[in-house]
C-alpha cells in the first residue's frame, strides 16, 4: 500500500485529510510542522510516496519545508502537493516553481483531491522505475569493466582491446587471412618435473612465463595460450602486421637469449633444461572458439599444426623454420638447412631451416650476430 505524509499543524485537517486517503487505499503518516516532516521523512523514506504540505504553520512553513525537501538529494524525488487556504496566483505560481507537484486550496474537493495523488502516486512510480534501470545500467557497466579487467589480465593486449572495439565482433566470428604461428617447448622438462620438487617445478615455469611473455607483448605477438612448458602465438592478427614473419622470428631469436640468461642460473641448480622454437606461415582461420563462459581467441590451420611439430622436433637452442616463412625472412637472418623432416601429420617431409642469427645489418640494430649456446639435454620430449 502506499504511503502518503501529511504535514499540517491542525489535527482536524490531519484526520480528514487521513480518511480521504483511507478512502482511495492510500495509508498515511502525520507531521505537526516543518520539522517533524523533515525528520518523518529521514526516517520513513522508503515508505513515504507522496507528501501532502500545509502551506500555513508556525516555525518551519510549507515555503520551507518543499525548500528543504527539494534541496535533499535524498528526498527531492518526492512528488509534494500543496494544500492552503491561500488561493493566490502568486502563491501558487512560488510553489510550482519550487518544485510542487501541484496546488489544493482549502476547502478541498476529494474527487480533485484523489485524482491529483493518484497522478502523483504514478509520477513517482515512473520516476522509481527511471531510477532502477538506470541503476542496472550502472551496474551492467560496472560488471562490464570489471569483465573486461579481468579478461585484459589472461588476453593478450591486442585481444583485450579487440573485445571492447566496433569491429571486434566480426572478427571474432571468424576470418581467414595470412598469419604465422609460434610454439615453444621447453627440452628436457618431462625429466626435470618427475625429478624436482613441485615448487622447483612452478619456479620455473614462472620464470619462463615471465620472461617470454614480456617478449611477446614488446613484438607485438597474440598469446593464444600456455599450458605447462608450452606456449603459442601468433601474428598477424588481430592487429594486421604486414612484417608479421618477422616479428616472430625477432622475437623467437630474443626468447633464445633471453632463455640463456635463465639456463645459466638453472643449471647450477642442477637443472637441465632447453628450448625448442617452432615457426610456421601460412593461411588461418582465426577467431573465437570455445563454450558459453568459456571463450579463447583462437587459430586454427596448418600453419598452426606444423608448427607445433617443428617445436617438437627442434633440439635445445633451435628455431625451426618452414620454407614460407624462411623465404619472408632469409635476407634478414643466418640460417642453416636441418634438411626434410617427415612430421606427423604431414604426408611429405618439410625442408626445415635453423635460425643461428640475424645477418649484421640487423644486428646492428641491437641483436647479437653471435648464436648464443644454451645448455640443454638435447632431448625432444615436451
Amino acid at each position: 500500500m502506499s504511503v502518503a505524509l501529511v504535514v499540517d499543524d491542525s489535527s482536524v485537517n490531519r484526520m480528514l485529510l487521513a480518511r480521504h486517503l483511507a478512502s482511495i487505499g492510500i495509508d498515511s503518516k502525520e507531521a505537526v510542522d516543518g520539522r517533524s516532516a523533515i525528520d518523518a521523512l529521514k526516517l520513513f523514506a522508503d515508505e513515504v510516496a507522496v507528501v501532502l504540505l500545509d502551506v500555513m504553520m508556525p516555525e518551519m512553513d510549507g515555503y520551507e519545508t518543499l525548500a528543504a525537501i527539494k534541496s535533499d538529494e535524498a528526498l527531492r524525488h518526492l512528488p509534494v502537493i500543496m494544500i492552503s487556504s491561500l488561493d493566490e496566483l502568486d502563491s501558487v505560481a512560488r510553489c510550482l516553481e519550487m518544485g510542487a507537484a501541484d496546488y489544493l486550496p482549502k476547502p478541498f474537493n476529494p474527487v480533485i483531491l484523489a485524482a491529483r495523488v493518484r497522478a502523483s502516486l504514478a509520477d513517482k512510480r515512473l520516476h522509481d522505475v527511471e531510477v532502477a534501470h538506470a541503476e542496472a545500467q550502472r551496474e551492467m557497466l560496472e560488471t562490464i569493466d570489471r569483465q573486461k579487467t579481468e579478461l585484459a589480465r589472461f588476453l593478450s593486449p591486442q585481444v583485450a582491446a579487440l573485445v571492447s572495439s566496433p569491429e571486434g565482433e566480426q572478427l571474432l566470428a571468424g576470418h581467414r587471412r595470412e598469419a604465422t604461428s609460434v610454439f615453444l617447448d621447453l627440452r628436457g622438462f618431462t625429466a626435470f618435473s618427475d625429478s624436482a620438487e613441485p615448487e622447483e617445478v612452478l619456479g620455473v615455469l614462472r620464470e619462463y612465463h615471465a620472461a617470454m611473455g614480456e617478449l611477446i607483448v614488446e613484438h607485438g605477438g597474440t598469446l593464444e595460450h600456455f599450458a605447462g612448458d608450452g606456449m603459442m602465438v601468433f601474428f598477424n592478427d588481430p592487429v594486421p602486421q604486414a612484417d608479421h614473419v618477422e616479428r616472430a622470428v625477432r622475437m623467437a631469436i630474443a626468447m633464445r637469449e633471453k632463455f640463456g640468461a635463465l639456463t645459466t642460473r638453472w643449471s647450477k641448480l642442477g637443472y637441465e633444461l632447453g628450448l625448442g622454437i617452432g615457426i610456421a606461415a601460412g593461411y588461418a582461420t582465426l577467431g573465437r572458439i570455445g563454450f558459453e563462459g568459456r571463450y579463447d581467441y583462437g587459430m586454427v590451420g596448418t600453419a598452426v599444426i606444423l608448427a607445433s611439430r617443428l617445436s617438437s622436433a627442434a633440439e635445445a637452442n633451435q628455431i625451426l623454420l618452414n620454407p614460407r616463412a624462411h623465404a619472408a625472412v632469409e635476407d634478414l637472418v643466418l640460417a642453416e638447412r636441418v634438411g626434410e623432416l617427415q612430421l606427423k601429420g604431414f604426408s611429405r617431409p618439410i625442408p626445415t631451416v635453423n635460425v643461428l642469427a640475424p645477418r649484421a645489418a640487423d644486428a646492428a640494430e641491437g641483436m647479437s650476430a653471435d648464436p648464443p649456446v644454451l645448455t640443454g639435454a638435447g632431448t625432444t620430449d615436451g
